[in-house]
């Protein structure tokens, strides 16, 4: 089992021929994702590794349906992109680009609550439900994603996309599986965030256990113990918290937007005093996660 999309899911890719949809798009393909579309303005009739290209969205899915889009855009485009799949039907929005206006997001995500859809980014690489579907970048090329990741019953979430691979492919190497591995986004402003994600994962029957991989910065982590203490959560879960450096150096900014600690808000220590309150089991080192998930399952 899974949560989000499964080896049914239909995915059409919106700017589908720039250079790294291209090469996102043929990762999917040999993963055995169902790519059925590519939409590029001016683009109509060519066709990527097989995949018919369309001027819109609405002539995508003439002949076509679809659950699930990635959207690699330029940043400017990306309200526009969303907006036109949103009102094409379209449940499952990933938006890998980089560098989208914050507003652009509060107003895609304001349209897919009403919509009943979820969006997973910007600055994402997307998700992976080990040996189903792929959508987006996780993971990378296929002969890297087979040796990272598993089926099994953990899941991931990380703000990190790299770290996304890196944790399943520590929890690979020591016989542990994964049921659906997210990559968030690591802008100030995403969709699904682990708040959202919580709940979802408790309720799906594939999924044993949640691992998350946190940073400094933000205060979804400081919500999310306070959901874990006040709501009944089946899942046991683990989270590594990186930067613990940053606590020293206020105000620095780095990797990602949303990676920035003013003051006592958004700290590593905080995070983890919060977490352990909540009895959320925290990691002091990544191969930790490995003893305790070990001991939880």
């Amino acid at each position: 089992m899974a949560i989000l999309a499964d080896e049914n899911t239909r995915i059409i890719v919106q700017g589908i021929t720039g250079r790294e949809a291209v090469a996102f798009t043929k990762d999917m393909i040999d993963y055995g994702s169902k790519v059925v579309a590519g939409v590029t303005p001016g683009k109509g009739g060519r066709s990527v590794y097989g995949v018919p290209v369309f001027d819109t969205v609405y002539e995508a899915l003439q002949g076509e349906r679809a659950d699930a889009t990635v959207i690699s855009v330029p940043p400017a485009r990306v309200k526009g992109a969303a907006l036109e799949a949103l009102s094409n039907g379209i449940k499952l929005l990933v938006i890998v680009a980089e560098r989208v206006p914050r507003k652009d997001t509060i107003e895609i995500l304001e349209v897919a609550r009403e919509r009943g859809a979820f969006v997973i980014g910007p600055n994402t690489l997307g998700m992976i439900n080990p040996h189903t579907v792929k959508i987006g970048m996780a993971g990378g090329p296929v002969k890297n994603v087979k040796s990272a990741y598993k089926p099994g019953s953990v899941a991931i979430a990380s703000r990190s996309g790299g770290m996304t691979t890196e944790i399943a492919n520590l929890l690979t190497i020591h016989g542990i599986g994964q049921s659906t591995c997210i990559s968030v986004g690591g802008d100030p402003v995403v969709g699904l965030n682990f708040l959202d994600l919580i709940p979802l994962f408790d309720k799906d029957p594939g999924t044993e256990a949640l691992v998350l991989f946190c940073e400094p910065g933000g205060v979804i982590e400081e919500r999310l113990s306070e959901l874990v203490t006040s709501r009944k959560i089946r899942l046991p879960i683990v989270a590594f918290v990186a930067g613990r450096f940053v606590d020293r150096m206020p105000g620095v900014r780095f990797g990602h937007a949303a990676t920035i600690v003013e003051g006592e808000k958004g700290t590593a220590a905080g995070k983890i005093e919060r977490f352990r309150k909540a009895g959320i089991h925290v990691a002091e080192r990544l191969d930790d996660i490995v003893s305790i998930l070990r001991e939880v399952l």
